[in-house]
């Protein structure tokens, strides 16, 4: 049973280097990796290991849950799909029940991490006032999930021109894009206008 579990999976991870849609999911997976352990160094060297890490992780769960692109999600959900095979759309809802804990650990335990960095800061802002702000959670949740249901699509086909349910939903997912820059603009200037006294000059 074990070794056709391997066998199987040395065969999904092949296929990711022949075809074209496969491959350039897995590339992209790479450059989020890359990105994901350069910041991990970055704020490791700037708040010492421990809290690098804690402060890593914290990061992550904001960009899981207050942006409608499901790059922080992926991170788990592509090597689950590639290994086991389930579907990335609901291992993306154990993702979210995974950010939703670890944020309850820090606000309960570790609030002072929310201090550490501006990104930290804005999302200790949006957790605290639900009305109006967890609009923008709902908001990155439907586009979070309509972004992982389009790419489970893209490691089910060989070609672009395939992706049937991209091309159909695509028009809502550019709609949801729009409101959720506008939203987060708005957000973001009143979290720095209140909080931070920042002065944004009008002109």
């Amino acid at each position: 049973m074990e070794l056709y579990f391997i066998q199987k999976s040395w065969k999904n991870i092949k296929d990711f280097f022949k075809e074209e849609t496969k491959r350039h999911t897995l590339i992209r997976y790479l450059l989020l990796i890359s990105v994901l352990i350069g910041y991990l160094l970055f704020v490791s060297y700037k708040f010492g290991a421990a809290n690098g890490l804690l402060v890593t992780i914290l990061s992550w769960s904001f960009f899981v849950f207050c942006t409608p692109i499901a790059d922080a999600g992926f991170i788990l959900d592509f090597p689950v799909r590639l290994i086991t095979g389930m579907r990335m759309i609901y291992s993306e809802m154990i993702v979210w029940g995974i950010a939703t804990l670890i944020n309850i650990i820090a606000l309960t335990s570790y609030s002072e991490l929310y201090d550490k960095t501006l990104i930290l800061k804005l999302f200790h802002y949006i957790i605290l006032q639900p009305f109006p702000y967890w609009g923008i959670i709902l908001l990155s949740a439907v586009g979070t999930f309509l972004s992982i249901y389009f790419g489970d699509e893209l490691i089910d086909v060989s070609t672009y021109k395939q992706r049937k349910k991209y091309h159909r939903h695509m028009n809502v997912y550019k709609i949801i894009l729009f409101v959720f820059i506008i939203s987060l603009t708005l957000i973001l200037y009143n979290f720095l206008l209140i909080k931070l006294g920042v002065k944004i000059p009008l002109v």
